[in-house]
């Protein structure tokens, strides 16, 4: 069954969002804008805030964090370059908006989300929503996915100061990783590819801010 859409939740907010949001501030990709226009953003928030889903600000998700705004998940995603043969591993599930715009742009998602009311909600909601190549994980995400194995596309939603190093090992060749690294307030969304002798080519995108990221390799809870 269809979930309901009313007022400003509706076909016409999500156009104008991926019109001025997304196409009017260089996202280009359009497997990326194709599936932002089809995800019902709202079904990723609290139901007081479904009127501001698709406005071009953060919301608050519980547990101090944050749903980033259309364009950074835009960014982020089409960052990845995604052709919808890859296993990508997100570190930050948060309500699972990011996680369900990969999962449609790539062949599975692994994601890890430190704090347990978050992780079993968007689990749930992931699952009610009918994504089947997902699969979620509680921990912490600065230690990467338990396996030892390589992940096609890393992707980091919150802010850490260097980019963890048991991220960068889990990085297969070829692949890319995507995360915002810098200060606990404002960071550099950057870009490392793993070229196919091991080496890492780094690239600087653009000034962002995340909330931070906290684990053995991030921020420490006491400095939040």
């Amino acid at each position: 069954m269809k979930p309901p859409e009313h007022g400003m939740v509706s076909a016409r907010a999500r156009e104008r969002m991926i019109r001025e949001q997304l196409q009017n501030q260089g996202i280009h990709d359009p497997r990326v804008l194709a599936v932002m226009r089809e995800t019902l953003r709202h079904l990723f928030v609290d139901e007081a805030l479904a009127s501001r889903a698709y406005g071009d600000e953060n919301l608050p998700i519980g547990e101090g964090q944050t749903l980033s705004q259309p364009y950074t998940v835009a960014r982020m995603s089409q960052a990845l370059q995604l052709t919808g043969r890859e296993e990508v591993l997100e570190i930050g599930t948060g309500s699972g908006y990011q996680t369900a715009i990969l999962a449609k742009l790539c062949h599975k998602v692994y994601t890890i989300e430190r704090l347990p009311t978050l992780a079993d909600s968007a689990r749930k909601r992931l699952r009610r929503l009918g994504f089947h190549n997902v699969v979620c994980r509680q921990g912490d995400g600065t230690l990467g996915w338990p396996e030892e194995r390589l992940f096609d596309r890393i992707i980091v939603t919150a802010g850490t100061p260097v980019t963890p190093e048991s991220l960068v090992r889990q990085l297969a060749p070829g692949g890319l990783l995507v995360a915002p690294e810098g200060g606990r307030t404002a960071q550099n969304l950057i870009c490392v590819m793993r070229l196919a002798d091991g080496s890492l080519q780094r690239e600087t995108l653009e000034p962002c801010c995340f909330v931070p990221l906290i684990g053995a390799q991030g921020w420490k809870e006491e400095f939040t």
